[in-house]
């Protein structure tokens, strides 16, 4: 009996909209017996994370003033969103009796406490940027900046130096480009002690540097590229005079990194060169032969090290935790502390962050044991990476990742669900997730590449099934390097065969006939590709569900007779003042005979003279509609 009362309250509920509070947040009741509980998307976060990241990207272009006004606008309009949460919390209803928080609509006061809380999170953002747009737009150094004056800069490293492409020319780079903070400037006799962030391009001599270091140089600044957070550039004369070692961690990562590009040369050349990238993100050995194939095809995120990796090492630390029967807060730690190491040996890039900060979130969910909330995550991830650094809002490597990361969590487990039974779920799996990321990426890789990738969606499903091994066997070397170099050398032979197996996929896909397609550029690329996704998509669905096909098609079947009778019983639908059925020119008016019973068109096939039989016989609607008479008849 009690079970019976509780369906029966929840089921009155639902009817009136009142959300189940017996069930978890992000779930909704069964809908009959025999049903699972169906977990919904919680896009609560949503609204937030996209008005920080405007916050981030109007922090690159705007001047200070304009950004002071911004801030005074989002707060002002947070404030009235607070009222007016506060005013429609204090009515009373009659189902409460007095005065509640929660209101007479609910999801309507939780769309105005999110957005309020967004546009107070953005304000912050705003802020944040409007230090590094006061050291563009302000002060002595943009002065210095804008009039190009030279000068003898004291810095500090702030990230790994990056090769530049030399036009015309293979091979090694002759050009570095290193990401700095500055410390003191000296220009015409003046020392300006400032903190900005600046580019740093230079020779061979910049390679060596690590982030941390502390370094002395010579040369000249430059303004800025629109929309860039550097304060300014400089254009090294001199090499770098070295004046303070790097931080330990990172020093000890480049020289692990160094090893294992040593630790490798015995491998064939493309395995060479790629293992390094995949398992350290040092691309310094890859072929560029290698480098434009796996691009042709749209394997360039395999390159370096992403959130794939990421995501690997950190589902291998939690199986080994849980083999150890470790509680969730000690594996948790763990997980976590292994996760920080791999960052400091990979580097702090932009999806390296981004995927390290979704599994910290993700862990601390599952410590306090709530999970299922992948874009909740996401958009966690997205608000502290852009809070910590307005910056990465004007990346387009962070926006792909993203990108890469929304579309597994909203479209990845849509796909899996449409396959058939019959097909595994790890063959599922491995088509459905670099489908749906490259199904969201595809419109932004067309704006900064216009062509199209034909065989992508092939490639990395092929490859998908090896880049476990090598991430996983490799990251496993790296530290057995120092303590057992032989076991080390046996684990990178191994993971070096499967990064061969990758190279092999790139090459033999790309040199396959029509590899590359050109692709309009701009906007009506980006339009044309998001057309063509979603085409994509709905041709996926129609391929696994071929009853939902025939289903709808029928379904589109009966609207279109039934807007054709609507069409045809409607007065005005015909062209010009309708004649009635007497004034008409015999009974196949405009060559069609109007068969009233139905309200249907049919083409006539009797020309005898006389009406058709089905015109004599007599109507059997009700005796209100109009009924046939037989010409020469009573």
């Amino acid at each position: 009996m009690r079970s019976v009362r509780v369906r029966a309250v929840s089921d009155a509920r639902r009817r009136l909209g009142i959300q189940d509070r017996t069930a978890p947040a992000g779930e909704s009741r069964p809908s009959g017996e025999g049903t699972g509980p169906r977990k919904r998307t919680d896009v609560r976060l949503a609204l937030p994370a996209v008005l920080v990241w405007g916050a981030a990207v109007a922090g690159l272009w705007l001047a200070p003033a304009a950004l002071l006004g911004l801030c005074v606008a989002l707060l002002v309009l947070a404030a009235v969103l607070l009222v007016l949460l506060r005013s429609g919390g204090t009515r009373r209803t009659r189902a409460g009796g007095g005065g509640s928080w929660t209101g007479r609509r609910p999801e309507r006061r939780s769309f105005l406490a999110t957005t309020a809380v967004g546009l107070l999170l953005a304000v912050a953002g705003a802020a944040h940027s409007s230090v590094a747009s006061s050291q563009r737009f302000e002060g002595p150094l943009a002065e210095a900046v804008a009039a190009g004056k030279s000068v003898m800069a004291v810095l500090e490293v702030a990230g790994a130096p990056r090769p530049l492409p030399t036009p015309g020319q293979s091979g090694e780079s002759a050009r570095w480009s290193v990401a700095v903070w500055t410390r003191e400037i000296s220009t015409g006799g003046v020392v300006l002690r400032t903190r900005a962030q600046l580019v740093v391009t230079g020779g061979k001599d910049w390679e060596r540097l690590v982030p941390g270091q502390t370094v002395r140089a010579a040369g000249k600044l430059r303004p800025p590229d629109p929309g860039r957070p550097e304060a300014g550039g400089m254009s090294a004369a001199t090499a770098p005079d070295l004046r303070g070692s790097g931080r330990g961690l990172e020093a000890a990562a480049k020289d692990l990194r160094a090893r294992f590009v040593a630790a490798s040369a015995f491998l064939p050349p493309d395995a060479a060169g790629l293992l390094p990238g995949m398992v350290t993100g040092d691309t310094s050995a890859l072929d560029e032969g290698l480098a434009n194939a796996m691009k042709t095809v749209g394997m360039t995120h395999l390159t370096a090290v992403s959130g794939a990796n990421c995501s690997l090492v950190l589902g291998a630390l939690l199986a080994g935790c849980r083999r150890l029967r470790l509680s969730r807060v000690p594996a948790a730690g763990t997980a976590l502390a292994g996760l920080g190491l791999f960052v400091v040996l990979v580097g702090p890039d932009a999806s390296v962050l981004r995927a390290a900060l979704m599994g910290a979130v993700g862990i601390a969910a599952l410590a306090g044991g709530r999970t299922g909330r992948g874009l909740s995550f996401l958009c966690l991830a997205v608000i502290g990476l852009l809070l910590l650094d307005p910056a990465l809002g004007g990346s387009f490597g962070f926006l792909l990742s993203v990108l890469a990361t929304l579309g597994i969590i909203l479209l990845a487990r849509r796909i899996m669900d449409w396959t058939p039974a019959a097909v595994p779920r790890w063959a599922a799996a491995a088509v459905a997730v670099p489908l749906s990321a490259q199904m969201l990426c595809g419109p932004v890789i067309v704006l900064l590449q216009p062509q199209f990738s034909t065989y992508a969606l092939l490639a990395n499903v092929a490859a998908a099934p090896l880049v476990a091994p090598v991430t996983l066997l490799g990251t496993a070397a790296v530290p057995l390097l120092v303590a057992a170099p032989w076991l080390a050398v046996a684990m990178i032979a191994v993971a070096g065969t499967f990064s061969a197996g990758v190279a092999a996929t790139a090459w033999f896909f790309a040199r396959l006939p029509g590899s590359t397609l050109p692709w309009p550029e701009g906007v009506p690329g980006l339009l044309t590709m998001v057309v063509l996704s979603a085409l994509t998509l709905a041709a996926v669905w129609a391929a696994a569900r071929p009853r939902s096909v025939i289903a709808l098609v029928l379904r589109c079947h009966r609207r279109v007779v039934r807007l054709l009778w609507l069409l045809e019983r409607c007065p005005g639908a015909a062209r010009g003042p309708r004649r009635p059925a007497s004034s008409a020119t015999g009974p196949f008016a405009h060559g069609f005979a109007v068969r009233r019973r139905r309200g249907r068109l049919k083409f006539p096939t009797h020309h005898s003279g006389r009406n058709p039989p089905w015109l004599l016989r007599k109507s059997a609607e009700p005796a209100r509609r109009r009924r046939i008479r037989r010409p020469g008849g009573t």
